[in-house]
């Protein structure tokens, strides 16, 4: 096959495929003409004007596991601090993961299209809430699979409920793999234009078997130093002044090639 026939043969593959998949090709024509940016979107406003609130989210399946001593060492700090706090469990149910069917872009509602695991739940909430946690357990050197599938769900059908709200991911391992795991989590908060909550060292705390995370000295001080660093955001953020920074309107959207 020569140069030719193999670019002919490529680009009817290309369209066959186009053909079969008529929702993501109208989704992905629609992103590169700016349709579904942020701003069209309805954007949330402060519904707390009172105490602040914090959404935190537990990826582990084990609802009182290391993940849950994480995070509760972070809720137990924040309402010490005046925040209000709520934690998800994502369970043991099957999660489903993103079929890029652009379903959630052509309802004009906020949410995904199957409304049958956690993810609706977490817009609805996050559409509440002024703050989010994840918290995720350590496998193979990323997130919990299940976490992960409702996250990227959550962003790409509802980013503007998301936008300029702090966020934060923990990660707990029994030894390593933990920085790559805040690494994954943190792109989604990066590209939604959140502010990423930091501390005295990575978020993450160690430990194996049930309760080992409690022994983790300084993985629980990191925790309470991350919650005290969010709540000092908060005030901030809710002392005055503009609700969100002034952006320009009009996203740009390339590859590498145009």
């Amino acid at each position: 096959m020569d140069r030719r026939d193999f670019l002919k043969k490529t680009a009817m593959v290309a369209a066959g495929t186009a053909i079969a998949a008529p929702v993501s090709a109208m989704l992905t024509k629609a992103e590169s003409a700016g349709l579904l940016e942020n701003e069209t979107a309805p954007q949330p406003t402060v519904v707390n004007v009172g105490k602040p609130k914090v959404l935190l989210v537990n990826g582990s399946p084990r609802p009182d596991g290391n993940t849950f001593c994480a995070l509760s060492e972070i809720e137990t700090q924040l309402r010490t601090l005046g925040v209000e706090t709520e934690l998800l469990q994502i369970g043991q149910k099957p999660v489903r993961m993103c079929i890029n069917c652009g379903g959630c872009h052509q309802s004009g509602k906020p949410g995904c299209v199957f409304d049958d695991d956690l993810c609706n739940t977490i817009v609805k909430k996050m559409a509440e809430s002024d703050a989010l946690v994840v918290g995720t357990p350590v496998y193979y050197g990323q997130p919990n699979g299940g976490i992960l599938s409702l996250m990227q769900r959550v962003f790409f059908s509802s980013s503007a409920y998301l936008q300029n709200k702090p966020a934060a991911a923990v990660a707990v391992c029994r030894r390593g793999g933990a920085t790559a795991t805040l690494q994954t989590m943190n792109m989604m908060f990066e590209m939604t234009s959140m502010p990423v909550i930091g501390s005295q060292y990575w978020n993450i705390v160690y430990g194996r078997d049930k309760g080992e995370a409690k022994l983790d000295k300084e993985g629980m001080q990191t925790m309470r130093t991350l919650a005290s660093n969010m709540a000092w955001l908060l005030e901030k953020i809710h002392a005055g002044g503009s609700s969100a920074p002034v952006r320009e309107k009009q996203r740009e959207v390339t590859n590498f090639i145009r």
